[in-house]
């Protein structure tokens, strides 16, 4: 049986820990992603790393994936969200 995670997916700062970043989670709060970034764009640029900005960004559009795949397949569960984006 294929594992199911559910939307809406959301975006959450990590916050006291060493490193700085964001995770996407689903609605019964399973970790999804976690994108990691550098607070100074310097340092990012040092280290070939992402800004917090970019992984920001990066974490919002995996956090729309479910989403889009519902409006690809024809997913009628989800008429509110694409009728939302459509407006």
């Amino acid at each position: 049986m294929p594992r199911r995670f559910p939307p809406p997916w959301t975006v959450e700062a990590l916050d006291g820990c060493s490193l700085s970043g964001f995770k996407v989670i689903d609605t019964n709060r399973q970790s999804l992603a976690y994108v990691y970034g550098h607070a100074d764009q310097r340092d990012a640029q040092i280290a070939n790393g992402l800004t917090l900005d970019e992984a920001r960004r990066i974490a919002a559009n995996i956090a729309k994936l479910p989403v889009n795949a519902a409006l690809s397949e024809g997913d009628d569960r989800h008429d509110c969200v694409r009728q939302r984006i459509q407006d």
